[in-house]
């Protein structure tokens, strides 16, 4: 069976209104994004790959930082940042704040995601720039190399969502038949394309 990633088209809810949701919106994204890096990376299309390997987890960074809005806001403490978590920071995940993002969810309990995050954030700039020998504009010098960390990368986002995402959206009833089928298939996709290396 397909999945369907016009899900990705879908609206999604209103962080404001409804936090739960939007964790399990994102995190849904975050595994068809994965899915689409993987297809893009299958068909040599590397750059491709690496801007939906970015995407995938700033998708799921936003649902991390739903999940554990209530633990952030007592990191924060300052009503002024609270206030930018809430209004910018959950709902837009902007990418020049990432890093400052994931060290928050560091100090939340989520170790290594700063050294993840820096990685999706290499990809990102490997997408716009592609491989660079020389390593002025990427810090990839092969489309191999960035193939390489593609692969990790989504290896350590599937880890993180089966071992602390899942569990917290089936709790509260948001871990859906779609969420399921979709993790199976990237884990399939990611076993295929380790064992073809």
């Amino acid at each position: 069976m397909t999945l369907d990633t016009g899900l990705l088209e879908e609206p999604l809810p209103k962080p404001r209104r409804d936090l739960v949701s939007y964790a399990g919106a994102r995190t849904l994204e975050s595994l068809l994004e994965s899915l689409l890096s993987l297809e893009f990376l299958g068909k040599g299309y590397t750059r491709n790959a690496a801007g939906k390997a970015f995407q995938a987890w700033k998708a799921l960074l936003g649902a991390l930082l739903a999940l554990n809005r209530d633990k952030l806001e007592e990191i924060l403490g300052n009503r002024e940042q609270v206030r930018w978590l809430e209004e910018i920071g959950i709902p837009r995940v902007p990418t020049a704040k990432l890093k400052r993002l994931a060290q928050l969810l560091e100090r939340a309990g989520y170790k290594y995601i700063s050294f993840h995050i820096d990685k999706a954030l290499d990809l990102h700039d490997y997408q716009y720039h592609g491989p660079d020998p020389s390593g002025e504009l990427s810090k990839y010098t092969s489309r191999g190399e960035a193939a390489e960390d593609i692969i990790l990368l989504l290896e350590a986002l599937v880890e993180l969502v089966e071992r602390r995402v899942k569990p917290v959206l089936e709790s509260v009833g948001q871990w859906t038949d779609e969420h399921s089928q979709a993790l199976r298939q990237l884990e399939k996709r990611i076993s295929t394309l380790k064992g073809a290396r």
